[in-house]
C-alpha cells in the first residue's frame, strides 16, 4: 500500500502561493507571469509541507510559519528553473509542462529564477512573525543552505565533477545540492520557534537523513520512472554522465541504501519527537515509498 501524504498541508501551501504576486509595475508584469508560471506548476510541495509538518510537531499553528514555508518553495522553484537551462541540464519538461526557458525564453527564465530567490527573502523578512533572534537565525541558515556551502555549491560539484571519488564524496555532493534545503525546511522552523539543543540537534539529524533518503530515491526514479510519472524526462542523469547512487552502487544496491536510510530517518524522528509526529512520519514514508 502506498504511503499517505498530508494533502491538507499541501493545499494550504497552494492557496498561499496562488495569492503571491511580485510585480508592482505593469512594465514588469511579464516577469511576474514567468515566475508564477513555474511556481504554480504543482507538485507535492515537499519542502514547504515539511515546514508546516514541523510546526505541527512542535506545537505551532501551521499559519504561523507559512511565509517561511512559501519562501522555501520560491527558492526551490528558482533552482529548478536554473537547473533546466540549456547550460545546465537542458531539460524541456518540468512538472509535466514546458520548462520556463522553453515557455518564456532563456533570458527571462534566468531573471525569473533570480527574482524568485530575492523575493523569497523579502517574503520572510516582511511577513514572517517571530522573535528577532529566531528570525535572524532562520534567515542565516536559509541563506547558508542555498549558497556556496549549500545548494549552489553542490550544483557546482555536480556540473564540474569536482566531488571526491567514492561513497563519501557522493554523499557530500548530494548533502549540499539537495539535502541542505530539505534540512532547512525543518531546521529553520525550529529556529523561528526558538528551539535550542538537544531538541534542535535531534531535528537537524532527522532532516539531514531525510535529505539523503530523498536523493537516493530520486536517483532510483531517474532510472525506473517514466516521463509521465516524473513530470520531467527520465534518464537525465545518465545522459549527462552524472554520478548517482545508481551509478555508484547499482539499482539493487541503491534500493538497499534507501531502505537503510528510511530506517535511520524514522529512528532520528523518533528521537526528535518521542511523543510522535504523524505528518512528518507520513512525509518520510511517502518519500521512501516512491522507491517501490
Amino acid at each position: 500500500m502506498s504511503a499517505t501524504y498530508p494533502d491538507d498541508l499541501r493545499e494550504q501551501v497552494e492557496a498561499f502561493l496562488e495569492d503571491l504576486h511580485f510585480s508592482e509595475d505593469r512594465v514588469t508584469a511579464g516577469l511576474d507571469e514567468a515566475m508564477r508560471y513555474s511556481l504554480l506548476a504543482g507538485g507535492k510541495r515537499i519542502r514547504p509541507v515539511l515546514a508546516l509538518a514541523t510546526a505541527r510537531a512542535i506545537g505551532r499553528d501551521t499559519a504561523s510559519v507559512m511565509p517561511f514555508a512559501a519562501a522555501v518553495e520560491l527558492i526551490h522553484t528558482y533552482s529548478l528553473i536554473h537547473d533546466d537551462l540549456p547550460a545546465m541540464d537542458d531539460d524541456d519538461l518540468r512538472r509535466g509542462r514546458p520548462t520556463c526557458h522553453v515557455a518564456f525564453g532563456e533570458d527571462v527564465a534566468i531573471l525569473a529564477g533570480d527574482g524568485l530567490y530575492a523575493e523569497a527573502f523579502r517574503l520572510v523578512l516582511t511577513r514572517q512573525d517571530g522573535a528577532p533572534e529566531g528570525l535572524l537565525a532562520a534567515v542565516r541558515e536559509l541563506a547558508a543552505a542555498t549558497g556556496v556551502n549549500g545548494m549552489v555549491g553542490g550544483q557546482y560539484l555536480d556540473v564540474e565533477g569536482a566531488a571526491p571519488a567514492g561513497p563519501e564524496g557522493l554523499r557530500r555532493l548530494h548533502a549540499l545540492k539537495t539535502g541542505r534545503l530539505i534540512g532547512a525546511s525543518v531546521e529553520c522552523v525550529c529556529l523561528i520557534d526558538g528551539m535550542t539543543d538537544p531538541g534542535l540537534s535531534r531535528y537537524r539529524a532527522f532532516a539531514h537523513e531525510l535529505g539523503v533518503l530523498f536523493q537516493i530515491v530520486d536517483d532510483i526514479l531517474d532510472v525506473t520512472g517514466t516521463d509521465d510519472a516524473l513530470g520531467k524526462p527520465s534518464g537525465s542523469d545518465e545522459r549527462h554522465g552524472k554520478r548517482t547512487y545508481v551509478t555508484e552502487f547499482g539499482l539493487a544496491g541503491a534500493r538497499d541504501l534507501a531502505l537503510a536510510s528510511h530506517h535511520k530517518a524514522r529512528e532520528a524522528l523518533a528521537l526528535a519527537a518521542p511523543d510522535g509526529a504523524a505528518q512528518l512520519e507520513q512525509i518520510t514514508d511517502f518519500i521512501a515509498d516512491r522507491n517501490t
